[in-house]
């Protein structure tokens, strides 16, 4: 059987845990920041983790993660 192909796309924006949970950055804290409240803009740095449902999907893409 071949190697599988990382998705690089995909490599670059998600981490796997020790635990084999998925990490992820938050959206919509890049840009137009001065309309968003301090607390929220400090919530967004926080890194969260994939839904259960969305991880099978992710770790497809990342096959030796």
């Amino acid at each position: 059987m071949p190697k599988l192909k990382t998705h690089k796309g995909a490599q670059k924006r998600f981490k796997i845990t020790a635990n084999g949970k998925i990490k992820r950055r938050k959206a919509y804290a890049s840009h137009i920041l001065t309309k968003k409240n301090a607390k929220r803009k400090r919530n967004l740095k926080k890194a969260t983790l994939v839904s259960k449902e969305e991880s099978k999907r992710v770790k497809e893409l990342l096959p030796y993660g």
